[in-house]
């Protein structure tokens, strides 16, 4: 574990090199959302089909976390980050060069695999690096990185595609990774690197650190308090065209609200500075439950009114109440297990994950059993509960 620098200028250049980071693997995962039908014909193959190119990146993200954690903390975490962001470069190369539509899978699985290294490994690493006092503020700093990426990922593609095609939007994603791994590692000659263990980490020694963390009595409520608050906010993702379409502009609809969805996080990242110092941590987490549960009646209005245009505005309160959220929990994560953050911090990437897989489904079933609008309401209920529940959990100092 590196050492705590609190020198103000190292973490603005720890934010400035690991952002480039975060926004070019979230450019990454969402680059090819709007280019799907582009890709259905041009290998000639059903739309349902290439739209799994979209699981094919998330999926592999997810199932990677409990491996890369402790290669994290065996290997180094700086030293991990490089290396995957290093190998996302060649693997959206190799998307960008794929003959057909199963090389092209195989690239996209390599690089969800890739970039499932970047981001948690990176929030372990501000934990080891960065006091608690000044964390969570940094945290949000990389976050807006990863959320502009995410936003940019679509307008790239829009902008550009009728340009360059699909394949020179990957071109410029492979781009984007590859002047981030060149700047990360010029970082890196500035520090020395961590020595290497002298031994890999067994299965058995990695089953056994798991079970410490998860018998943590504060890590327990936080892991599944991000599967539920993933299930709880994701779960209505690919129901905004039917719920914001009753006038059959649900397509348009949907992007403005996931789009709505992105600037309310890069919202709270403005304001985080400012929340954190007014509120504390504590009672801006009952805030963001508070938001979180306002956007999602806003949302039901809007399918029970016949008031579409409503709903953007609740996305856009859902997003800003969901990275409040969110981000105060990831930064609680990296205290439970000071010893194996990469560890602890890959298991709470994998619970939101597993979060975001399972709540689509639950929700369908809940829409079809009570309605589109108690199933929102019930979503909206459930942050809420979440918020109160962890905001309640702990009352250090700076808490609120």
């Amino acid at each position: 574990m590196e050492s705590i620098q609190p020198d103000p200028a190292a973490i603005r250049r720890m934010v400035a090199v690991f952002g480039m980071s975060g926004f070019a693997g979230a450019l990454a995962g969402r680059a090819l959302d709007p280019l799907m039908g582009e890709l259905a014909q041009d290998f000639a193959t059903p739309h349902e089909t290439v739209a799994l190119l979209a699981s094919a990146f998330t999926l592999p993200y997810a199932l990677v976390q409990p491996v890369l954690g402790p290669v994290g903390d065996a290997f180094g975490k700086r030293r991990v980050v490089l290396l995957c962001i290093g190998l996302l470069a060649v693997m959206l190369a190799a998307c960008a060069l794929a003959p057909g539509l199963d090389s092209l899978f195989a690239a996209r699985i390599a690089a969800g695999l890739a970039a499932g290294g970047i981001f948690p490994l990176t929030l372990a690493l501000f934990g080891d690096t960065v006091p608690m006092a000044q964390r969570q503020l940094a945290i949000s700093r990389v976050l807006a990185c990863a959320i502009l990426g995410q936003l940019a990922g679509g307008a790239v593609s829009g902008a550009l595609a009728p340009f360059i095609g699909w394949r020179g939007v990957m071109g410029v994603c492979a781009g984007a990774a590859a002047l981030s791994c060149a700047v990360m590692a010029w970082d890196a000659r500035r520090r020395p690197a961590p020595a290497l263990p002298t031994a890999p980490p067994s299965i058995p020694m990695v089953l056994r650190r798991y079970g410490e963390i998860l018998r943590t009595p504060a890590a327990r409520p936080l892991y599944l308090g991000v599967l539920l608050e993933g299930m709880f906010v994701f779960g209505m993702f690919p129901f905004l065209a039917v719920l914001l379409g009753q006038d059959g502009h649900g397509l348009l609809r949907a992007g403005l609200a996931v789009t709505a969805f992105g600037l309310g996080g890069f919202g709270y990242t403005l304001l985080a500075p400012l929340l954190l110092r007014r509120l504390g941590q504590a009672q801006m987490m009952r805030l963001a439950g508070a938001s979180v549960a306002l956007g999602m009646a806003a949302l039901a209005a809007a399918w029970s009114a016949g008031q579409p245009d409503l709903g953007i505005g609740g996305a856009l309160l859902v997003g800003l109440g969901f990275f409040m959220l969110h981000n105060s929990i990831q930064t609680r994560v990296t205290e439970v297990a000071p010893l194996a953050r990469g560890s602890a911090v890959a298991l709470h990437a994998f619970c939101y994950f597993l979060g975001q897989a399972v709540g689509p489904v639950l929700f369908g079933l809940a829409q079809a059993a009570a309605g589109p609008s108690p199933a929102l309401l019930l979503c909206g209920a459930g942050v809420l509960g979440v918020s109160l529940c962890l905001a309640g959990q702990r009352r250090g100092r700076g808490d609120g």
